[in-house]
């Protein structure tokens, strides 16, 4: 006989009214999650993510000291952390207990202790009692009379009388009433299985400049074992110390509409922090990300380059005179890179480019990671490299002169285009045989010229090529060997 669980069954076996009920819809803060695990399709609740959950609970309560059980529950709680507060002082906390979360009879986690009729397949009930335990093939143990307690391992259903089905955890409280009779109660918690990240888009705009249209939305994943309907939701972003933090279904994907045409969450500042209010609530489905609007879209400025850079900055610690140190000639990529100015503070997440290809179809060419970024701060991503562009570097010149301390060296860089589209390219070197050096010449004029780097913008034309030569040279003294 199969054994099914009420939440599924026995939806017109019960007509009292649970202990403890919900009543107004959620708060949540949810704190930023990077961890693709929460966004990705997976069996169940991810122990990812964080957020805090404050909701208002109506319990009903008899006078003196009783057992309440408040369910539905996410399945990774932090038991330390919740807090159950009474409204009136009407009813006193005097312990609580969490049940986790146990797979198929999670429905009647919270009745043990109470009373239930277990049926059969033929709807006949097979016996009554308290539930005392459910042991892990999902055998029941009913309090009996004096003849003892009945285990039940073949059924088909289970009749809660007074209280709570749902899956995921359990909250088991301890209460001492002055009275009966019902008070509000507000129940707040940390929980994983919520988080959420910035998702950005830019598409470029046609013409011989850099524009972009920027599109930013929050991507909020809930993988937290329940469903949250009519949250008021307040995202946070930063990187607050969260030392408990954890490392289904497919996840469906649902676009959350503002409250009012054109209404944008409410960003404000917290303490370092910065938080955004979702302008109307909204219902997160377990096992979803839902999409909504962060800012309002715009064109913004921005700036494409094409860069090879041949090593990086580095200092040694006394000169490096031997030929064979960075010497091998090289074949190299061509890094595609976008930069603009952040047009409003951007929480960290990921900035997919789309551009339009010769049929007017948008395509992507690129994404990269953006880091919190405040207002007006530069933004630089690589968004690969290119596959027309190439680049090798080769030494044409070495010498060494012992007695003068000096070193003479020189490099040449061939750079081919083999697109439709004349580009610059940026050379980057850093000549760091020694710390003391100077450009003795070069056929591009450096752009950029530092202690450690070198660099020049080279232009190549389409299916074309261009070379650049520059030679340094190093000196040192006799101390510095």
């Amino acid at each position: 006989m199969q054994r099914t669980l009420l939440a599924a069954t026995l939806a017109g076996l019960i007509a009292l009214p649970a202990a403890v009920m919900a009543t107004d819809g959620p708060d949540i803060t949810i704190y930023r999650a990077g961890n693709d695990a929460l966004y990705q399709p997976g069996q169940g609740a991810v122990d990812n993510g964080y957020a805090v959950i404050r909701e208002q609970r109506r319990v009903g309560f008899e006078r003196g000291t009783q057992d309440l059980v408040i369910g539905n529950l996410p399945d990774y709680l932090e038991p330390a952390a919740i807090n159950l507060d009474f409204k009136g002082g009407r009813v006193k906390v005097l312990s609580q207990r969490l049940l986790l979360s146990s797979g198929g009879n999670d429905a009647l986690l919270g009745q043990i202790g109470k009373q239930v009729s277990v049926i059969g397949d033929n709807g006949q009930i097979l016996v009554k009692g308290q539930l005392q335990r459910i042991d892990r093939d999902g055998s029941l143990v009913i309090g009996g009379d004096v003849f003892g307690p009945t285990v039940v391992r073949r059924y088909s259903a289970v009749k809660l009388i007074n209280g709570e089905a749902g899956s995921g955890s359990r909250l088991q409280v301890r209460v001492l009433a002055d009275n009966g009779g019902h008070a509000e109660a507000e129940l707040s918690y940390p929980a994983h299985g919520l988080g959420w990240r910035a998702a950005y888009t830019g598409t470029l705009q046609p013409g011989s400049g850099c524009r972009m249209r920027l599109k930013a939305v929050a991507s909020i994943a809930n993988r937290s074992g329940r469903a949250w309907d009519d949250a008021d939701v307040t995202l946070f972003a930063g990187r607050p110390n969260i030392a408990s933090q954890g490392g289904g279904p497919r996840p469906m994907m649902a676009l959350a509409a503002p409250a009012a045409r054109n209404a944008m969450p409410q960003q404000q500042s917290l303490d370092a922090y910065r938080t955004y209010t979702l302008p109307g609530r909204v219902d997160l489905p377990d096992n979803s990300v839902t999409l909504t609007p962060l800012y309002a879209s715009r064109s913004i400025d921005c700036e494409r380059q094409w860069i090879y850079e041949n090593g990086n900055a580095w200092s040694p610690p006394q000169p490096q005179t031997s030929p064979s140190f960075n010497a091998n000639t090289l074949t190299g990529s061509v890094n595609n890179v976008l930069r603009f100015q952040a047009p409003e503070t951007l929480p960290a997440g990921k900035l997919r480019v789309l551009t339009d290809d010769s049929h007017g179809s948008l395509q992507f060419i690129g994404e990269g990671a953006v880091p919190d970024t405040s207002k007006q701060d530069p933004v630089e991503l690589s968004l690969g490299t290119a596959f027309d562009l190439h680049a090798q570097r080769e030494r044409t010149n070495f010498q060494y002169d012992n007695t003068a301390q000096r070193i003479d060296e020189a490099f040449r860089v061939n750079l081919s285009n083999a697109g439709d589209t004349a580009r610059s390219v940026r050379v980057i070197e850093h000549p760091n045989r020694w710390n003391q050096w100077t450009l003795q010449s070069s056929s591009v004029k450096p752009v950029q010229q530092t202690s450690d780097t070198l660099a020049f913008d080279v232009d190549v034309p389409a299916h074309g090529s261009a070379t650049l030569d520059y030679a340094v040279r190093y000196q040192w003294s006799p101390a510095g060997k």
